[in-house]
């Protein structure tokens, strides 16, 4: 069973700062783009890269991203040789047992599910970005240069920085320093959060830092710093493409929004046949326009019923717009209903929400500093002639008239 390199994926995110959209389900599976979940982009990365032995470590809500990794096969990885494999925390025997404390705990417990493929090296990725990347090119790097970790790196502004994990290298790229959200950065060298490890390697790192009590055993606080501390190789990969941590808000609506640029080099190109984007489709039929509807620069995904207006927007499978109603900047998610005259605008409307006759959902943009994206959980009713307004998170029902 041994296998040259396999992947962790870490899927266990909470996704707090996407408040409503995660309240029922795990960040990974929230819905992006029209037809996809948000882990569909690493799990497919790792197809097209030739790995076939992924582990997806569960932990806030999983049932919902269990059911829909559910044996792989949508992503060709249901195989009795590896595969996909869930990895939730589990009771070991003479301990309680606990929840994963950090990214780096994550794996620490799962090493046995690693020694069973005993791999030379793993991948470690996030289920929160939204990107295409070659694994490979990654990994022939790591080899080439001998190193006992590869961190990928995207170049961002020096005013981004201080947002992320720095990497500053020597003219080889090789990383002699790491800095966490610096005040004033050295370099635009930023932590995508996807590594390459060499297992042996790794193995001790995480046994050592277990140990220590005061560890927040996760990889960029502690695991990097310590392998540079013990002078380790390690090494940068300069990533050039697309890519999207859509952790909040307003960033997984720019990335919808990015889909719907007049260019690829502005958004994620889904029409590339040499490196698709695979999924777990539910089956619909076509979806239907009727003689009032108008539709422009929008993606409108199977099972949809359009008789209104759709203008910049992403509509989910199952979406019905109603004549008249309006839909402008926005995102539904599937089985959203827009009824008669309803307005919705920069808005994010979760899975099966109904919006009333004649509410307004959102607004655009304008000089009020509070001025944000609107949105509306999952079975949420919002009532006749209620407004929400912009920047506003609804989590229970609207009644009719009523101001949020």
């Amino acid at each position: 069973m041994k296998k040259e390199v396999v992947a962790m994926l870490l899927a266990g995110g909470q996704g707090s700062r996407l408040y409503a959209l995660t309240s029922h389900v795990a960040k990974p599976a929230v819905p992006f783009g029209g037809k996809y979940r948000i882990i569909d982009f690493p799990l497919s990365n790792c197809v097209n890269s030739g790995i076939d032995t992924v582990g997806v470590l569960t932990q806030y809500r999983p049932l919902e991203l269990n059911s829909y990794i559910g044996s792989g096969q949508p992503w060709d990885l249901d195989r009795s040789d590896g595969g996909v494999h869930i990895l939730p925390p589990y009771m070991r025997e003479g301990d309680q047992g606990t929840w994963y404390k950090g990214t780096a705990n994550a794996i620490y417990q799962n090493i046995g599910f690693l020694d069973l493929y005993d791999p030379e090296y793993v991948i470690i990725l996030s289920g929160d970005h939204i990107y295409k990347m070659d694994y490979t090119d990654m990994l022939d790097l790591h080899k080439k240069s001998g190193a006992a970790c590869t961190i990928s790196v995207l170049e961002v502004t020096l005013e981004e920085a201080t947002r992320f994990g720095i990497m500053n290298v020597d003219e080889n790229d090789q990383v002699y320093e790491f800095e966490e959200k610096p005040k004033q950065p050295k370099s635009n060298l930023a932590s995508m959060g996807i590594y390459v490890f060499t297992w042996s390697k790794l193995r001790r790192y995480l046994i050592e830092d277990e140990a220590n009590p005061d560890s927040s055993n996760d990889f960029g606080k502690n695991i990097i710093p310590a392998m540079l501390g013990a002078g380790e190789k390690l090494m940068a990969y300069r990533f050039h493409g697309y890519w999207k941590d859509v952790g909040t808000i307003n960033s997984l609506w720019d990335a919808n929004m990015d889909m719907l640029a007049p260019n690829s080099e502005s958004g994620i190109n889904l029409y590339d046949t040499s490196w698709p984007i695979y999924a777990r489709t539910p089956v619909r039929p076509p979806h239907v326009t009727g003689p009032n509807a108008q539709i422009s620069h929008s993606l409108v995904t199977g099972g949809c019923r359009v008789d209104g207006s759709v203008e910049n927007s992403v509509l989910f499978h199952s979406v019905t717009v109603e004549e008249g109603a309006d839909v402008q900047y926005s995102i539904l998610m599937p089985g959203t209903v827009v009824k008669k005259g309803a307005v919705v605008a920069y808005a994010i409307v979760a899975e099966g929400a109904v919006i009333e006759a004649e509410a307004t959902v959102g607004a655009p943009p304008s000089d009020d500093p509070d001025w944000g994206i609107a949105v509306v959980a999952g079975g949420i009713n919002v009532g006749e002639k209620a407004v929400v307004k912009p920047s506003a998170m609804v989590r229970k029902n609207v009644k009719g008239g009523e101001q949020v």
